[in-house]
């Protein structure tokens, strides 16, 4: 399966921004974005002319990189909420949202989209009982993702656990930690995805 394997630092410099892929450390002092915040590369530090373009491609970058998809798949996650009712950009990211992985990390069983999605692949979770291993598995309101009985204690799991406490769960999910369990209640809304992404340039950038 293809997958980006830049280095995870790297991304987020690139992007300026924060994006959250390495758990617990971009947390710490340690997060490169606060050692070096410039881009990488020999020119990271020069001037660069913010066109148009330049912005519209930084915002689809981001996107991309946050939930690690690649160009063909976000391509298609954007034809699919260009078809939907509803305002684009929007749609684009609920569709993001509501991936497996993304779920499991949003309700704390995970320290990264990226530990998340080893986790689903691996056939740590189940949804609504069984076993689902794709990790773009789009889940829906009223289904329950829960780890396996015995995933519940893996090291990886408490870490994440105890990474995510003090840390808001979005309202769209319902969270037993106890348990290992998430309920979708609602789908998500805008307000929901406190993301740095400006979805309007992603749609300003395919609409060309």
């Amino acid at each position: 399966m293809a997958r980006n394997t830049d280095p995870s630092c790297k991304q987020c410099r690139r992007e300026g921004d924060k994006l959250f892929l390495k758990g617990a450390r971009c947390e710490s002092d340690k997060c490169a974005m606060e050692r070096r915040p410039y881009a990488p590369g020999e020119h990271g530090r020069g001037r660069i002319k913010e066109t148009e373009y330049l912005l519209q491609l930084r915002e689809k970058q981001k996107a991309k990189r946050i939930y690690g998809v690649l160009e063909r798949q976000f391509r298609r996650y954007y034809g699919k909420a260009s078809r939907q009712q509803g305002i684009t950009g929007e749609n684009l990211l609920f569709l993001l949202e509501s991936r497996l992985d993304n779920v499991v990390y949003r309700g704390g069983l995970a320290s990264s989209r990226k530990d998340a999605r080893q986790m689903v692949r691996h056939g740590h979770v189940t949804v609504k009982g069984r076993k689902v291993n794709i990790p773009s598995f789009q889940v829906k309101e009223g289904d329950v993702v829960e780890l396996k009985e015995k995933s519940k204690e893996i090291v990886r799991v408490l870490q994440a656990v105890r990474f995510a406490e003090g840390r808001p769960v979005v309202p769209w999910l319902k969270v037993d930690v106890e348990k290992r369990r998430i309920e979708v209640i609602s789908q998500p809304k805008r307000e929901d995805i406190e993301l740095p992404v400006k979805e309007h340039l992603i749609v300003e950038l395919y609409s060309k």
